[in-house]
């Protein structure tokens, strides 16, 4: 299929189309997507499902959809997507009733694409859709094939503690980092070498990308892969400011800039400012920010907090930077902060904070108000250990 070019990076999805690889002819497909699933040509945003149709003669049998749905129209976690049908191709939902493929479904297909825009942390759960799906599609004998997409705030940094086994959930199912570094395709080979040895698995790499590469490197056109994922610069804070979910502090959902905005009505700014000032923390700058968030926590009442401005990424620690803040923010308001209780993506007995940092010793930490340094001590051993782990798997 001739495609015009637009950017210098080639997704997974451009590159399967134009080689048509010899191991897809005569196979029955399935396709895991949203609406970040597209190849922008310049003019036009054009689905991965209606290419792929298009471009294989047996065409595609059904579509699966992780959190959020197709169009990434449902809210938060736990807000499920119904099956359904689009352009006449069967949708089964992947966060519902269920969260992996059901034997009968793959009976349907012989070869599972997966074209899922990550945003680079552990806790984002496309990544854990695919690992479900890979779990099944082995355990029924059918193929995975991975079309790789950049991983948006670069393939090098790696941040944070590796998850523990006992606090594996919907949010982490494998050890890796808060932020991991990798491309979505180089964490299946991660996950099938660790976890999935007799599954059959193809990847389709990316032409261009290089590991030092953002998002906006690329020339790729954004397109939010969650409702609350809208920017870049979100992506960027989020592998830190998405703890606040396990917390009584609003993660700005019900604004337009969640994530970065964040706050609550008892917060003190100057005394949260005066503390920050003394960190030896870079790349970053807090705005007082007052808002009402529209909806979720806290909705319709005055949060005092800030606005979290990355104003070097290169320097910028995005988890070591929100667990400090936590910390701070427990010992300035001990009476006011809460832990968010149960339930959080399906368990129902875990603290969320616990599920989400992947180590209850760190949750300790900062409730026993441990400063950067002593946060950063916690888990750097445990970088070094991954980033040799993964070298194994790394295509770029």
């Amino acid at each position: 299929m001739a495609l015009r070019p637009f950017s210098s990076v080639k997704t997974g999805l451009q590159s399967i189309l134009e080689a048509q690889p010899p191991w897809l002819k005569g196979r029955r497909l399935g396709l895991l997507c949203n609406q970040a699933s597209v190849l922008f040509d310049g003019v036009h945003f054009l689905h991965a499902a209606s290419l792929l149709q298009e471009a294989f003669s047996q065409g595609l049998r059904c579509l699966f959809t992780p959190q959020h749905g197709l169009f990434a129209e449902k809210q938060d976690n736990m807000v499920e997507s119904p099956d359904g049908v689009w352009n006449g191709i069967r949708v089964f939902s992947l966060y519902g009733g269920q969260r992996s493929p059901t034997h009968e479904q793959l009976d349907q297909i012989d070869v599972l694409l997966v074209d899922l825009q990550d945003v680079g942390t552990r806790v984002y759960t496309f990544i854990w859709t695919l690992f479900l799906a890979m779990e099944a599609c082995e355990r029924c004998g059918k193929a995975v094939a991975v079309l790789d997409r950049p991983n948006p705030i670069g393939g090098v940094a790696v941040e944070g503690n590796l998850l523990q086994n006992g606090l594996r959930s919907f949010v982490g199912l494998s050890a890796i980092p808060m932020r991991h570094g990798m491309t979505i395709a180089e964490l299946a080979r991660l996950f099938q070498a660790k976890h999935f040895p007799n599954l059959e698995l193809f990847i389709v790499p990316m032409q261009g990308w290089k590991r030092e590469m953002t998002f906006e490197d690329t020339g790729l056109a954004w397109v939010m892969p969650s409702p609350n994922m809208p920017t870049l610069e979100t992506a960027f804070v989020y592998p830190g400011q998405v703890l606040l979910e396990g917390t009584n502090i609003s993660e700005g959902r019900g604004t337009t800039r969640p994530f970065e905005i964040f706050g609550a009505p008892y917060l003190n700014c100057d005394a949260v400012l005066k503390r920050v000032n003394k960190w030896n923390l870079h790349g970053f700058c807090l705005r007082e920010q007052h808002f009402e968030p529209t909806f979720h926590k806290w909705a319709l009442q005055r949060c005092h907090g800030f606005q979290l401005h990355v104003t070097d990424r290169h320097t910028f620690k995005p988890y070591l930077t929100s667990l400090s803040l936590v910390a701070l923010i427990i010992d300035l308001h001990r009476s006011d902060f809460e832990w968010k209780p149960p339930p959080y993506e399906y368990e129902f007995e875990r603290l969320p904070a616990d599920l989400i940092l992947g180590n209850q010793t760190i949750r300790l930490s900062l409730e026993a108000g441990a400063g950067p340094e002593e946060l950063n001590a916690l888990w750097i051993h445990e970088e070094d250990e991954f980033k040799e782990a993964r070298s194994l798997f790394l295509l770029y």
